[in-house]
Formats: structure tokens, sequence, C-alpha cells
């Protein structure tokens, strides 16, 4: 039988109800999916973030194929794999002879754009259909910002749980109130009976997807083994429900601690299935306010991951496709300084950027405050270039796409936007991390010193960039303080200052 439709399946669609299979046939249409060199490649990933999706791609497969489609899997290694999507597409049009090309729109910019060229380059119609997996399409969220003068999460969020009506009495919050943040920010201490993530054994295709990348990205960042990630629709849902029941009761309370040899503490580790479309945003957020009415989990806990889910998520992408082109390239603060190599290696002196990155390098994880308040702060506080810096955490981390990793880079993280995204730099000094985990009792450096060569580098570096930057901070509300702060500093102690950052600076 001829193809009506070629319907093409992109790495982080792996959904049974993505729009372009729900308007195709199976009996009619063929589905292509492809491991591409070119995706593998554009930045250099993570081993275990490439092995990752190669192995639920492939699952993913054949989970079509039980459903009756039929499909066309090109293998990294496949003789007639022509490594990126655009020889690909043309090479299965020319075998296979289809009317006409279906895909559901991509979630990046560059990949999108590609899409788009392809309805005047190929000879064929090309469908592309929207992906109505999230909660707000662009078109919404820019019907949302259009009058707004700050584009601010938590109002955002707030319409979408009228929306959806999560956690929602009548037209008012369940509590009484919107955001449980305040609730949320307590230290952890050492626990031996910490709950650990859902991990799963690599089973024969996984196996050999590890010895696929072992030999062909033997020189990208990051450790393969141990391996345990779900890479199917069912362990993804099995490891979803197994957080809710075990840790999600302490979410709420210690999402933004961090300790030593602990890198999963309470976090519920599902967003590289979440992005990658083997769970769904919706129905887990349903669960988890289904176990908040059973009583099996607190309020705090269930808001602060639902707001994660519709509010955070759901406006990063709104912000992304609102300002790509470009947006990218944001440098509000004209940071030029190249990316440390520790930021690969994990050789320093420093604690806390030692356990982010070496578990990073070991799982392709660290969690929010890790990311925002650890590795994206000394960023921001050293002047890093913040584009080699968004190239960094979307190569290394699992669950990093560009329309996910871009705005919290960018803009949550360093502030490049100027403040479009977050209301303030996160800017901290070695007080916050202090204060947040045990990583300086185990630390070269002196986290109560503010200056000299046994000072955490984070207090110099602290008040040299609000020193520095006091012209584009001094009238933020929340930064204006900080500034009359370091007004105050004699100025003999601001000389210090300005030497103890300036000496480090100069060794990375």
């Amino acid at each position: 039988m001829s193809t009506r439709n070629l319907i093409l399946v992109l790495g982080d669609q792996l959904t049974c109800t993505l729009s372009s299979l729900a308007a195709g046939d199976p009996a009619r249409d063929r589905v292509l999916m492809a491991e591409l060199h070119d995706e593998a490649t554009y930045v250099r990933h993570h081993k275990k973030k490439i092995a990752f999706l190669f192995s639920a791609m492939r699952h993913f497969a054949e989970e079509l194929r039980a459903m009756g489609w039929t499909v066309d899997y090109v293998k990294l290694d496949a003789p007639d794999n022509r490594g990126n999507f655009t020889e690909q597409v043309t090479h299965a049009i020319g075998q296979h002879r289809p009317e006409r090309v279906v895909v559901t729109e991509a979630g990046e910019w560059r990949v999108m754009q590609m899409l788009q060229d392809w309805q005047a380059q190929f000879p064929i119609p090309v469908d592309i259909l929207p992906d109505d997996r999230f909660l707000c399409p662009p078109t919404a969220f820019k019907a949302w910002a259009a009058d707004r003068k700050q584009l601010r999460m938590e109002y955002f969020y707030r319409d979408m749980r009228r929306q959806t009506g999560l956690l929602m009495n009548g037209d008012q919050p369940c509590g009484g109130k919107w955001n449980f943040d305040a609730d949320n920010r307590k230290a952890a201490d050492v626990d031996l009976f910490m709950p650990q993530p859902s991990r799963f054994a690599p089973d024969a295709l996984t196996q050999d997807v590890l010895a696929l990348v072992a030999t062909r990205f033997d020189d990208h960042f990051g450790d393969l083994a141990p391996f345990w990630f779900a890479v199917t629709r069912a362990n993804a849902e099995a490891a979803f429900a197994a957080f809710v029941e075990n840790a999600l009761p302490h979410f709420g309370d210690y999402q933004d601690a961090m300790l030593t040899d602990e890198p999963f503490l309470y976090h519920a580790v599902i967003a590289p299935y979440l992005n990658c479309g083997l769970l769904d945003p919706l129905r887990i957020c349903q669960q988890v306010e289904a176990a908040y009415h059973a009583g099996k989990i607190p309020l705090n806990a269930a808001e602060g991951f639902i707001r994660q889910v519709i509010g955070w998520r759901e406006y990063v992408r709104g912000i992304y496709w609102l300002k790509m082109p470009g947006y990218d390239c944001s440098n509000f603060f004209g940071h030029s300084r190249p990316l440390p190599d520790f930021y690969w290696t994990a050789e320093t002196g420093m604690a806390c950027i030692r356990a982010a990155v070496s578990q990073t390098k070991q799982h392709a994880y660290a969690h929010h405050i890790q990311r925002l308040m650890v590795t994206g702060n000394f960023a921001m506080l050293a002047g890093i270039d913040p584009y080699p810096l968004h190239q960094w955490y979307l190569s290394v981390y699992a669950d990093a796409y560009e329309w996910v990793e871009l705005p919290n880079s960018i803009g949550m993280s360093q502030f490049a936007d100027g403040g479009l995204l977050a209301s303030k730099p996160y800017a901290a000094s070695g007080a916050y991390i202090n204060r947040m985990s045990n990583y300086c009792g185990s630390c070269r450096y002196d986290v109560k010193q503010r200056t000299g060569d046994d000072a955490c580098p984070f207090n110099a570096l602290y008040w040299h960039f609000i020193a520095r930057h006091r012209d584009k901070i001094g009238k933020n509300p929340r930064m204006a303080q900080m500034v009359r702060t370091y007004d105050q500093f004699a100025a003999d102690e601001q000389q210090r200052i300005t030497n103890s950052a300036t000496t480090f600076l100069a060794g990375l």
C-alpha cells in the first residue's frame, strides 16, 4: 500500500496523542523517526542525555508499532542515515512518495525555522500542526503579554490556575493563598532514609544504545554509567508515582536545600521525562492535586510542584517564543569573561561549584537552586559571557531543550535580559549558600571572610558585582539597599573587595 502521509516525530515528541499522530491513520500513514548526528552535536550534549533520548526514541517506536503504526526508525549507524533532518526527510520522500509531510511544531526556534523552510523547499505540502501538549499556546501567551508593562510569572501562574482549576475552591485558591513559596526554603539535614528517584536497569535495547554512545560520543562531557533513567512511558509514570508517594510530602519544605553527596533530596527528577513527552503535564498535576485532597501531601508541597509545571514551565516557554530570535544574544551587563574550565572539570576549591558540576557530570542532573544560585550565581558575579553559559546548560542536562533552558539561563540566572523575566538579579554571597547547604563546612574557603586569599570567592565577587553595576541595578527596588550598603563600607574595605575580586578573577 502506498504511503499517504509521512509523519515526522521529533526526539522530544514521544507522546502517543501527539497532534501529528492524532491527525494520522496507522493503516495509511508512515511514521519517520531518526537518530541524527547534527542533533546530537549542535551542542556537545552530555553522553547520558544522548543515550536517554536515543533509547527513549527506540522504545517509543516500538510503542507505536504495537499500536499498529508503520515506523521507519533510522538508527545513528544505519547505512541510510543522512545525518540531518532535511536530508533524511528528502530521502524518505523519494523512497515512499507520500502525498504530504505532517509534523507537530518543533520546540526549538532553529528546528521550527527548518520546518517552515521545508514548505517552500519540498515538492509536496508540509503541514505543521500545533503542539497541544502545552497548556498555553504561544499565541495565547503573546495576547496575555500584549498590554503588560511587566511580565511577571506570578500573575501568569494565577491565570493558569484559574484556567485549569487546579487547587482552586471556586474562584479562590485552596488555602487562601496562591503561593506558598515562603514555606519552601528550609535547609535540609542529612537523613539516612532520604528517598531516591526510581532507577531502572537498562534492557537489551538500552544496552545497544549505551554501546553506540560510548563509541560515537566518547569525547563528550559526562559519565555514561551508571544509567538508570526511565526510557519507557510505563517506567516514567512509575517513577512519578514513586515520587508522589515517597518524596513529594517533603518536597515543598526542602526544594531549595542542597547537601553534599545528596544530589536528589526530595526532587522528582522527572523533567527529562516530561520534556521529551513521556509524561503529560496536566495529568501529573492532577495526580498531585488528588494526593493533596486525599491528605497524602501538604498544600505547600502540592502548590510548589504545580507552580513549577503549569506556572514556570509554561511561562518560560511563552517568553521563549515571544522573544526569539535574538533573545539568546541578550547581555544586559555586558559580561564577556570566558566560561571557566571548572564548569567541565569540577576542579576547583569552591565546594559548592565542585559538588554541582560533579553531580552534573555523573547524572546529567542538578536541581534548580544548584543551577540558579551556585553555577548561575557564580557566572553572573564573575562576569561570564551569558551565551557560552547558556550553551553549557543546554549541553549538560538531560532535561535541557532551548525553549526551557534559554529563558532560565539568560533571564532568570544571568538577568541578561535586563529584567524582562526576573524582578531582580539573583545575586548572592556565600552566606546564602551556607544557609541553604552544608557545602561550606568542607570548603577550602572561609564563608565568613569577605576578602583575602582564604575568603569565600562569592563574597568579594558579590560586592564587586554590586559596585560594577550600580548604575544598572541601583534603581531596582530589590537591589537599591545593597548599593546603599556597599556605599557605607569604608574606602579601604571597598578597595580590599576590589583587590580580592580582581585577584581571584585573574586566576580563573
